[in-house]
């Protein structure tokens, strides 16, 4: 299990006055007016910034953080990732699961075979969908309660239900 969250990435400068435009990946994007630090991986780099204004424009999260103040001091953190710790990540509902926890994922069916592991989640308008690496070919997983029969982060184990044409 990872300790960091990737909940954005800085695209480019915002103004003069130091601020960034963001596009977020989280699924609350409101999250950021709670946020008070994130950490920001810029190459090698990684720093821990304090947010003293957040806005909204378009699809983007618009941040200040108090380190700076002037356009030239943050044009360095054009496409950092900003992260945030498992402690200020947002809470869990029954049955939902952090993305990056997913990842590496044995799947095995409920009769037993192997089918392979989680390397990505597409979220679309109904439910998510997992992407599952056979080994040179995908399959396509409905994260569907008639599909996902459990889900084991410890042991890196999905259970799932292949319904008929998923392979």
């Amino acid at each position: 299990m990872t300790d960091r969250f990737t909940i954005g990435v800085i695209t480019t400068t915002h103004g003069v006055h130091g601020e960034v435009k963001v596009f977020p990946k989280t699924d609350d994007v409101h999250r950021f007016k709670k946020l008070k630090e994130v950490t920001a991986l810029a190459g090698k780099q990684q720093l821990s910034l304090h947010i003293r204004s957040v806005k909204f424009f378009k699809q983007f999260v618009i941040l200040g953080f108090e380190e700076y103040d002037n356009l030239n001091d943050v044009e360095f953190l054009r496409n950092a990732e900003l992260t945030v710790s498992r402690d200020d990540a947002l809470p869990l509902g029954s049955d939902e699961y952090y993305v990056a926890d997913l990842m590496g994922l044995k799947c095995i069916t409920d009769t037993g075979e192997e089918i392979g592991v989680i390397r990505d989640v597409l979220v679309t308008g109904a439910n998510d969908v997992y992407v599952v690496d056979r080994g040179g070919s995908q399959v396509l997983i409905p994260a569907i309660k008639d599909c996902i029969l459990g889900v084991d982060i410890e042991s890196g184990v999905m259970k799932i239900h292949l319904m008929e044409g998923l392979i």
